[in-house]
C-alpha cells in the first residue's frame, strides 16, 4: 500500500518537470582566456637534480601554474502551473591560464646572463601552456556547448529553491563526461609538449655564460 501512496505522490512532479521541456534552448556558449601574469622569483633552496623515466638533468628553473574554469551560466524563470520552470540560455565561460610563477635556483644571480638564459627556457614552458588553449580551442568549445546542452529545464516549486537548483547544475557540468574528458586532453597535452621542451633543451645558452 505504501508504494501506491508514493507512486501517487510522485507523479504530479513527474507531469511539471515534462511541462518545462517545451522551453529548452539550444544554449549559446562565448568563452574567453584569463588575463593572466607572470611572476619571476628565485628558489628559496637550491634545486635538485630532475630524474625521469627517460631523461635526467639538473633544474635550474620551473614554471608553476593555475588553470581557472569560470562558468557565468545565464537563465530565464518562467511561472509554470504552481512553480517555476527554469530554462539555460547559455553560458559565459572564462578558461584558460590564470597565473604563471617562475623559479629561478637560486645560484643565478638575477639579470646575470644565466639567469636571463634559464629564464629564456622557462618562457617557452609558458608559451607551450598557451598554445594548448589556441589548438584545443575548438575542443574546449565543443565540450562545454555539449555538456551544457544536455541540461534540460528544470521545474522548481519556489523562488527559493532555484539557488540549490543552479547549484546542482553546476556539480552535474563540472562531472560531465564531456568536461571530464576535456580535462584529459588538457593534461596530456600540457605533459607531452613540456616534457619535448626539457627534452630538445641542450642548454646552448646557458653554457656560453660560463
Amino acid at each position: 500500500m505504501l508504494k501506491k501512496i508514493l507512486f501517487f505522490i510522485l507523479l504530479p512532479f513527474a507531469v511539471l518537470a515534462d511541462d518545462c521541456v517545451q522551453y529548452k534552448k539550444t544554449p549559446f556558449v562565448n568563452i574567453k582566456n584569463p588575463e593572466w601574469t607572470k611572476t619571476v622569483e628565485l628558489s628559496d633552496d637550491p634545486m635538485d637534480e630532475y630524474n625521469g623515466k627517460y631523461f635526467s638533468f639538473k633544474l635550474h628553473g620551473i614554471t608553476e601554474t593555475s588553470f581557472m574554469e569560470k562558468y557565468n551560466i545565464d537563465f530565464n524563470v518562467i511561472p509554470e502551473r504552481d512553480g517555476y520552470c527554469v530554462i539555460v540560455n547559455g553560458v559565459d565561460a572564462t578558461v584558460g591560464y590564470e597565473n604563471f610563477l617562475v623559479k629561478i635556483d637560486r645560484s643565478h644571480k638575477k639579470d646575470s646572463c644565466s639567469y636571463n638564459a634559464v629564464l629564456k627556457h622557462e618562457e617557452k614552458h609558458i608559451d607551450a601552456y598557451l598554445s594548448i588553449l589556441i589548438d584545443l580551442a575548438p575542443d574546449i568549445k565543443n565540450s562545454i556547448f555539449n555538456a551544457m546542452n544536455s541540461v534540460m529545464p528544470i521545474y522548481a516549486p519556489d523562488m527559493e529553491s532555484i539557488d540549490s537548483l543552479l547549484d546542482d547544475m553546476y556539480k552535474k557540468l563540472e562531472k560531465h563526461p564531456e568536461i571530464v574528458l576535456l580535462h584529459q586532453k588538457i593534461n596530456a597535452a600540457q605533459e607531452i609538449r613540456n616534457k619535448r621542451i626539457d627534452q630538445d633543451e641542450d642548454n646552448y645558452e646557458l653554457k656560453m655564460c660560463e
